[in-house]
């Protein structure tokens, strides 16, 4: 479809409003509009679009698939719009870096080494975003982001920081029942899951050429920070990212209990656009970041050794 002019900002953004509340009324009072004005705006931007964006039902709103869409791809767009007005006028001309980072990366990884770079680069805004769990699209309203993928993505810079391997690990208190019993563990603890390797505990258990655990019971989250707490907890016997876990590991709050390791396949990808990457304070992130995940620098230095080999 090619329009003869894109639909104004103005309709977008009270679209986006309408469809984040699936109400007109509730949108026309964040807004300060009539409902009828909000339902007129609507009704020009699918005019416009040659789209349904909404199923007005008797007492719902819905949004249509192409509404669905239109609101995933304008309203970070519409948001980082404001945030770099609203920066401009704040900071006389400053400009923050927008960095998109996957959530536990940046809890466990970013975050606890950020005060090193603020320190080097004090004039440097960060703005970091980890609303998406498993980035793997360059965000149009990012300038640096970290991808967990297969291979690099095209048309973009890229660095290649370090693969994604998983680590069986359980909370210390387990390790005794785990020396006594070995692999027969999987038998008396749950096993813990995470939603987007569901295949995992299988492939781990071929790669230490033993069959499939036949586990207790399953606890499956969709978070990897979950996940993580969850074997933190005792609650059984996890796959956890190696690397992420390297602190929790040094800090004896998770215990390592076999020396296999699982290759995901997927590795961690720093990107930015080619335009972006001849910016000072893109080149300066990436720099840093270069130094601080690539050629070893981030390994797991657990604690302790696993408990059985």
């Amino acid at each position: 479809m090619r329009l003869s002019r894109p639909p104004p900002t103005r309709s977008l953004r009270v679209f986006c409003v309408a469809a984040r509340h699936r109400s007109f009324k509730f949108a026309a009072e964040e807004l300060f509009l009539t409902p009828s004005a909000v339902s007129h705006q609507i009704k020009e931007l699918e005019t416009a679009l040659g789209l349904r964006l909404f199923e007005r039902k008797p007492r719902a709103l819905e949004l249509t698939p192409s509404g669905a869409t239109l609101l995933e791809e304008a309203e970070p767009l519409l948001d980082a719009l404001d945030r770099s007005v609203a920066q401009l006028a704040r900071g006389g001309g400053r400009r923050a870096l927008r960095v998109q980072l996957p959530p536990f990366f940046a809890t466990e990884l970013v975050v606890p080494k950020l005060a090193a770079f603020c320190d080097q680069h004090p004039h440097i805004d960060i703005r970091i975003d980890t609303h998406d769990p498993r980035p793997a699209q360059h965000s149009a309203s990012a300038d640096v982001s970290i991808l967990r993928r297969e291979s690099a993505p095209e048309g973009l810079e890229s660095v290649r920081l370090f693969p994604l391997s998983l680590t069986a690990a359980c909370a210390p208190g387990h390790l005794p029942a785990v020396a006594r019993l070995g692999g027969r563990i999987f038998e008396e603890l749950p096993l813990i899951a995470h939603k987007p390797f569901p295949d995992a505990w299988s492939r781990w258990a071929e790669e230490a050429g033993i069959e499939t655990p036949q586990a207790r019971s399953i606890l499956e989250f969709d978070a990897m920070h979950a996940m993580v707490k969850a074997a933190e907890l005792g609650l059984g016997l996890a796959l956890v990212p190696t690397v992420h876990c390297a602190a929790s590991f040094r800090a004896g709050t998770l215990a390592r209990i076999f020396a296999v390791e699982l290759t995901t396949g997927e590795s961690y990808f720093l990107v930015n656009r080619t335009r972006d990457g001849e910016r000072a304070d893109v080149r300066a992130f990436t720099t840093w970041m270069s130094q601080q995940f690539t050629a070893g620098a981030a390994t797991a230095d657990p604690a302790r050794k696993p408990a059985h080999e």
